[in-house]
């Protein structure tokens, strides 16, 4: 959750210690608008800014909706240095989490475009910016995405590091022992032939990580011939325009970190007056 200190420290940040600029005296409003067509996400973080100053504030418009170039995201009313002060944190935070939906929204889209009955998921990952991980994961799911995991207590992910030092099979172990009956286990392997061993260990979730589409489509398969339960997952460099290509291989999950360290910010203007 937002807090007054995140939004206290964003507005540090940008106003300094001796801010002239913004020292102008009255009422004023203001508007944010989109400079181009996109997915609109981060409402909450702008509003909490402009509530901060003590300004008031109106959304025309949802998280996930889309917006047009020319469309009013949001609508502030207050003193001129108050609505000065909150606009480029409110502008900045805005812009990044819709170009974050927009990007979520257009793998979203691209996955049910592929010739599967049942499109997979598309997931974050926690290659997120450190202070605006909650702001990212609710722009993902905004944008129709699944957050994955939002920090490390919320999933056990037995990755290649853990499964040099115990050995596969060791590790899932390991942590099954010591993790909630309630925490999925989500086990890395790199191989097709492994994927299946990973799901016989245990694993709830088998993570198929830099594999080709061929590969990933192999490995879908091993799994579902071993009668396993466990979802299969695909991650690792995986592009929106690789999408349609993993979503045919009949992978549940496609994990995607360019999600939110690569989303081009959303083009976005404030407008007083």
């Amino acid at each position: 959750m937002l807090t007054d200190a995140d939004v206290e420290r964003w507005l540090r940040e940008d106003v300094g210690h001796h801010d002239v600029t913004n020292d102008v005296p009255g009422e004023t409003t203001g508007r944010l608008v989109a400079k181009e067509s996109g997915v609109v996400a981060g409402l909450d973080a702008a509003t909490a800014v402009f509530e901060y100053l003590d300004c008031a504030v109106e959304t025309p418009v949802d998280a996930g909706d889309r917006i047009d170039a020319g469309g009013v995201v949001l609508r502030v009313e207050g003193a001129a240095k108050a609505v000065l002060r909150g606009e480029r944190v409110a502008v900045n935070v805005t812009g990044h989490a819709s170009g974050v939906a927009t990007k979520t929204r257009a793998a979203v889209d691209a996955a049910a475009s592929a010739d599967t009955g049942s499109p997979p998921r598309i997931a974050g990952t926690r290659k997120t910016t450190p202070g605006l991980r909650g702001v990212e994961k609710r722009a993902v799911a905004a944008g129709g995405g699944d957050t994955h995991r939002l920090d490390l207590s919320h999933m056990v992910m037995v990755k290649d590091n853990h499964v040099a030092e115990m050995g596969l099979v060791d590790a899932v172990e390991h942590f099954r022992e010591r993790a909630s009956f309630a925490t999925k286990i989500d086990v890395e392997v790199e191989t097709p032939v492994d994927a299946p061993r990973a799901a016989a260990a245990g694993a709830d979730i088998v993570l198929l990580d830099n594999m080709t589409p061929a590969e990933t489509e192999r490995a879908v398969d091993l799994v579902a011939a071993a009668d396993a339960d466990a979802l299969t997952e695909a991650s690792g460099g995986i592009t929106v325009a690789d999408v349609p290509a993993y979503a045919e291989t009949g992978v549940d999950v496609l994990s995607m970190g360019s999600l939110t360290h690569s989303a081009p910010t959303l083009d976005l203007s404030f407008r007083t007056g």
